[in-house]
């Protein structure tokens, strides 16, 4: 593999300009999450750059959020693809860009919105596959699945289970999110998210009729001191209660309560343990006649760190001190991504491969450029050498 490593390597230094120049390019396009117009700008770009390097594209209309994009590369192999995943929105407001468009400072640093979290990770996974086009290795096939509306956590759309369909009976999957500086890559991350329980009651008047009201908001108050009381924090069990609406007016029994609830949980163990107390404390009333129904459709699944996410890190490990990448490491992240959408597919995945970086999702947010060319390297290598039996290593 020595001699493919180096290829890959010096296509990726030759290409270093026009890398640099879309990483750009995206950036100075507009697409938080609700700019549903501009992540589909975001899609179009790459999917003309995809469909110029052979690569065959397609995207997936979502009603209310940005939309899919699909690349297929060399699907005709017949073997298992390994995957490439991101997404193509960021948390920015409109005006972002023109505010703070791309710039690399005097010391290698990319700064602008999404400049790390997570615009180059999409350059580099197109990279992968025309550094492998360009040494002419088709060894297996290679899918990407590029998201439109991570960041809000697909609370829009049917993302989640269109990303499960799409990852169904691939090998392995690398997710270009922000990289680390110590070089050590994602083998676990929390899940979690938001979730919302709606309590029903019976309207009446406070001072009229008190006998025939039912109050939502008091069967809410039960329910929250049930919640909140099952915590494990030692175990990364979290519930959190952080916000209730309801009612109309201190006249007026409220027929009607929402608790707004933030979950997280560091495996789905744990994860299932919080679904049933959630399940429980909705389905049973403490004030007569009072209903709930429990919303636990936000929530995203936990990466399990698996064996197959060993093995696969333990090949990317391997690969880096083989290619001259040096010494790598592994750690769980409390944030969550995507990769616990495939991870709980079934497919092992390694998060993390993009440039190194801080300040996702702040006005602040910067990229080491250097580590965009020699991460895009090492997981050009890692996809070359990446072998059917990789658990078995």
């Amino acid at each position: 593999m020595e001699r493919i490593y180096e290829q890959i390597r010096q296509y990726i230094d030759g290409q270093r300009q026009p890398m640099l120049l879309l990483w750009e390019e995206l950036v100075n396009t507009e697409s938080g999450s609700r700019q549903i117009e501009g992540v589909n700008q975001v899609c179009g770009i790459l999917r003309r750059e995809m469909e110029a390097a052979g690569i065959q594209t397609r995207t997936i209309h979502m009603e209310n959020a940005g939309d899919m994009l699909v690349g297929e590369w060399n699907m005709a192999s017949g073997k298992a693809p390994l995957l490439l995943i991101g997404h193509m929105d960021t948390v920015f407001k409109e005006g972002a860009a023109k505010e703070r468009p791309f710039r690399v400072d005097e010391e290698g640093l990319a700064h602008g919105p999404g400049v790390l979290d997570m615009k180059p990770g999409l350059v580099m996974a197109l990279y992968i596959v025309k550094a492998l086009a360009a040494i002419g290795w088709r060894e297996r096939p290679i899918k990407f699945i590029f998201a439109g509306d991570e960041e809000n956590l697909h609370m829009f759309s049917n993302t989640k289970e269109v990303f499960v369909q799409e990852a169904a009976g691939a090998l392995a999957a690398f997710n270009f999110e922000t990289g680390y500086q110590n070089n050590h890559f994602v083998v676990g991350r929390n899940g979690g998210g938001p979730v919302r329980i709606t309590v029903h009651g019976v309207a009446a008047h406070s001072g009229l009729a008190p006998e025939k009201g039912r109050s939502a908001i008091l069967e809410a108050a039960h329910k929250i001191v049930e919640i909140e009381n099952q915590n494990d924090i030692l175990r990364g069990r979290l519930i959190n209660c952080g916000m209730v609406s309801g009612g109309i007016g201190e006249n007026t029994i409220p027929d009607s309560c929402v608790i707004r609830i933030g979950v997280r949980f560091k495996s789905m163990a744990v994860g299932q343990e919080i679904f049933d107390i959630l399940r429980k404390t909705a389905d049973h009333s403490t004030v007569p006649d009072t209903a709930a129904e429990l919303d636990l459709s936000c929530v995203m699944q936990c990466m399990d760190t698996t064996d197959g996410v060993k093995a696969l890190f333990a090949h990317l490990k391997r690969t880096a001190a083989d290619c001259g990448f040096g010494e790598i490491g592994c750690f769980h992240s409390d944030s969550l991504s995507d990769s616990g959408i495939t991870v709980a597919a079934g497919v092992p995945t390694v998060c993390g491969m993009g440039p190194w970086g801080e300040g996702n999702h702040t006005p602040k947010e910067y990229a080491n450029v250097e580590s965009f060319y020699q991460r895009c390297v090492l997981a050009a290598c890692a996809a070359a050498s990446l072998r059917d039996d990789f658990m078995k290593e």
